[in-house]
């Protein structure tokens, strides 16, 4: 019984448990309303939105509650806390801080957002979920050559938006410029190869093309950026084997892969209907005969 008073009479232990107290509960309305909302709003983006306001307000408030649990009556003896706590905090969990900060600039200034296909860290993929402290990403590449999933998913750490580039595939302009290279032979007929790449280009991404160019002058008039060309283009280089045509054009960032398969099967097989005015070229060796050899042999 002594000792049981003895701990009611302890103040420190009692704010203690009291704050304990509070975050527990804290938590669990975060989790009742999360689940609420869930059961509530149908829309997906307006949902993930609510669930992560309600999150990041009850962590506000959980960090509001622990600063005021070691309030004490003289405002030096709080000041000199105050001052040490978050000294040491900061050092000790300047990570989860950096974390945390980098989520609210994620939401705030919009860098990317759940649907987007970023590069950060050196780990491209699409956005599949982002919260107070990780952002998680269906990783793309790896030991796929293509832009196709790996199957791996990977969290990032939030604190990397202040630590590098951030490379976002779909913000503000959802296309990207791609190239595909045609070789020819020196003598085929270059006007017509051009005519062929730039008529299947411009057959098979007019959708594109169309769609990019409100997009295009949108960012144009955002940003202080150069006024580029939509349509596609050929540029030509000579090399010492063949002549190269580079067709540079624009594709929907999701759909690069298909897009330069279909451009290589229309074009391949328009230049082989040319009855050989166009030739493809490859890199090819010639081995030549060696000359008969005349032995005699004296006894």
């Amino acid at each position: 019984m002594d000792t049981f008073s003895t701990l009611l009479e302890n103040t420190t232990l009692i704010k203690i448990v009291k704050l304990v107290a509070w975050i527990l509960f804290i938590v669990f309305i975060i989790s009742f309303i999360r689940k609420t909302l869930k059961k509530r709003i149908e829309d997906i983006s307006i949902r993930y939105k609510a669930q992560k306001g309600v999150e990041i307000l009850g962590y506000v408030l959980i960090i509001f509650l622990v600063l005021m649990a070691f309030t004490v009556d003289s405002v030096k003896d709080y000041t000199i806390i105050i001052g040490l706590f978050t000294a040491g905090i900061t050092f000790t969990l300047q990570e989860l801080i950096l974390s945390i900060a980098g989520s609210f600039y994620i939401f705030f200034v919009r860098v990317y957002k759940p649907g987007d296909r970023i590069e950060i860290n050196n780990i491209k993929g699409d956005v599949i979920d982002i919260d107070s402290i990780y952002t998680t990403i269906m990783e793309m590449g790896e030991w796929i050559s293509s832009d196709n999933y790996s199957g791996r998913i990977v969290k990032i750490s939030n604190a990397f938006v202040f630590k590098g580039p951030i490379k976002n595939y779909s913000m503000d302009f959802p296309f990207v410029w791609d190239e595909l290279n045609i070789l020819i032979t020196y003598g085929s007929d270059t006007e017509l190869a051009k005519n062929i790449m730039l008529n299947t280009a411009n057959e098979l991404l007019s959708d594109y093309t169309e769609k990019s160019k409100a997009k295009w002058h949108q960012m144009v008039a955002r940003y202080y950026i150069e006024d580029a060309t939509i349509e596609p283009t050929i540029a030509i280089n000579l090399t010492d084997n063949w002549i190269q045509l580079n067709l540079r054009y624009i594709t929907d960032y999701k759909k690069r892969r298909n897009t330069k398969h279909a451009l290589f099967q229309h074009i391949e097989q328009t230049i082989s209907k040319t009855d050989g005015k166009v030739t493809l070229a490859s890199t090819t060796l010639q081995l030549l005969e060696v000359p008969p050899l005349n032995v005699n042999l004296k006894k």
